[in-house]
């Protein structure tokens, strides 16, 4: 899924490549260290500049105790070639000093990341970067304009491949709160009332029933925004969209008075982090998902691992919607900053509330990660830090608070709605995990 134009800077992509190279070398070359490795590397792959564009690292081996002066260069590089993240290897047969023979393989024990399945968020952000030279300000959760003592606050998303899990399983009732949640707990982390919404709904061929079970789920989002459904586009596409399939964006715009604005200024290192629970994955990292989904075996239909119900109703729950439970805290006093918690994870969201200077800590047993993510984790093979900057990993909200305002929601938790005490923000820069 595309970033919304509100997304700040995410955090780099990394897959590692192996890269082997047999050749004949005498016992005595085995110590030889990176420098003289290059520029073996530079004489003898003279026409692959993309290879040693990108070397970080390298060592010689023997590729076995009885091998005859056979040797193994293996290289670690930060970014694939071609954006093929397997594995390839090069090697020179016994008799021959002139051709080096390269093989792929599908690097099928790597873990798979977000880029793995097609989304490149560096990408994402390279475009918010671009854009916010021609329109400067753009970068918090949602966007602000004036309006006497108050701001209007706006908010735009869609809800990404998602959709192809809807149409699969004909499950089309619910996707519209997904849409409204998006947009809207956007823009309620300026501690904005939400107003209204208004809706794009797209197809090649429309099927009235389909759009009306779409349609049903946005009213029930609004409902439980306690905003008004302000109306909408249908677009009717011949040939745009495979049958059956469409595509749906939304827009969500609220107030807040000038005086009243959440955006994070007074926030001190010593401040607690408040998570507020999510229903599972919400709307984000569903590329990831399906590729997982492929990779496991597994169908939609089947019991998802470690839990009583199927891989589909664990995926499609609708976004929660934290409108209501949000305004009721903020109303409360002592919330300094607010982070929706979508693509980039904590990783990313997290520190766009920060004034500079200021980091956090994650306590990372402090709340019950959902089994769906720990499915996805297992059947991927996915990394810890790819899993925290793709996933909510169970906590869709967080609220920055002083330690006062943190005691007394947690004391009055049932009252508010679950909540967890899950870090605090610290002097310095980034997202730890202790």
């Amino acid at each position: 899924m595309i970033q919304a134009r509100f997304f700040a800077a995410s955090t780099l992509h990394r897959t590692s490549v192996h890269f082997h190279r047999r050749c004949r070398l005498s016992s005595s070359l085995f110590h030889l260290r990176l420098l003289v490795l290059k520029s073996v590397l530079a004489m003898s792959l003279a026409a692959c500049t993309e290879v040693s564009r990108f070397i970080a690292a390298a060592s010689v081996r023997p590729s076995s105790d009885k091998s005859n002066g056979t040797a193994i260069i293996t290289h670690r590089l930060r970014t694939p070639i071609g954006g093929y993240g397997g594995v390839l290897s090069l090697s020179r047969p016994r008799n021959s000093c002139k051709r080096i023979v390269m093989e792929a393989s599908s690097g099928s024990n790597q873990g798979l990341t977000y880029r793995d399945a097609g989304v490149d968020i560096d990408a994402g952000s390279e475009l918010v970067r671009r854009i916010a030279k021609m329109a400067p300000g753009i970068g918090g959760f949602g966007g602000l304009f004036p309006l006497g003592d108050s701001y209007l606050v706006a908010g735009t998303d869609g809800v990404g491949t998602k959709l192809m899990l809807a149409f699969e399983t004909g499950i089309h009732d619910t996707i519209g709160i997904d849409l409204v949640a998006m947009s809207v707990n956007d823009i309620v982390t300026s501690g904005a009332k939400p107003l209204f919404f208004l809706d794009y709904f797209a197809t090649g061929h429309l099927d009235v029933d389909v759009a009306e079970k779409v349609i049903k789920g946005i009213v029930d989002g609004c409902k439980q925004s306690d905003c008004v459904l302000l109306g909408g586009e249908t677009a009717e596409m011949p040939g745009l969209y495979k049958e059956g399939e469409y595509d749906l964006s939304g827009c969500a715009v609220g107030i807040v008075k000038k005086d009243s604005v959440i955006n994070g200024a007074n926030i001190v290192a010593g401040d607690i982090l408040i998570g507020l629970p999510s229903s599972g994955v919400h709307s984000n990292g569903f590329s990831l998902v399906r590729r997982v989904l492929a990779q496991s075996g597994l169908s939609l239909k089947d019991q998802l691992p470690g839990s009583d119900i199927t891989i589909a109703e664990a995926l499609l729950a609708p976004t929660v919607i934290y409108v209501k439970q949000v305004l009721d805290l903020v109303s409360k006093g002592g919330v300094k900053g607010i982070a929706h918690i979508t693509g980039g994870g904590f990783t990313d969201n997290i520190p766009r509330v920060f004034p500079k200077g200021l980091g956090a800590v994650i306590y990372r047993d402090s709340w019950e990660v959902p089994a769906v993510f720990k499915w996805l984790q297992e059947a991927g093979k996915i990394e810890d830090y790819e899993m925290r900057r793709t996933f909510n990993m169970g906590i869709g909200m967080v609220l920055v608070v002083s330690p006062d305002t943190a005691s007394r929601i947690l004391e009055n938790r049932g009252e508010a709605g679950k909540a967890y005490r899950i870090g605090e923000v610290i002097s310095g820069k980034d997202v730890t995990y202790s």
